[in-house]
């Protein structure tokens, strides 16, 4: 029952990362329509699962570590470095501009 050597092991984290990433920081994706966050996490899940049916588990989740650093970085120093809260997004018309959103 509980065993992990299917791509399912892979889906279940990809979409726990996802779930709670998006309790966390999802109120940096605000702006953005539905669609493409959902497309954002199913391009995420079809590399981690392709990369794992090819190169194996190990790189699938180097790919995942990966991403995660990239995240950390951007949130605990370029947003700060340019006058955002990387855990608020505040104040957010700074975040806005930074990111080139426009109402």
């Amino acid at each position: 029952m509980w065993q992990t050597d299917s791509l399912w092991f892979e889906v279940a984290v990809v979409m726990t990362i996802a779930g709670v990433g998006s309790i966390l920081l999802g109120h940096f994706e605000e702006h953005k329509p539905k669609w493409r966050r959902l497309l954002k996490i199913a391009i995420i899940l079809g590399a981690v699962l392709t990369v794992s049916a090819t190169l194996g588990r190990v790189w699938a989740f180097g790919l995942l570590a990966l991403l995660l650093v990239v995240v950390l970085f951007l949130h605990a120093w370029w947003l700060p470095k340019h006058g955002v809260n990387g855990w608020t997004g505040e104040p957010r018309e700074r975040y806005h501009e930074l990111i080139g959103h426009r109402k």
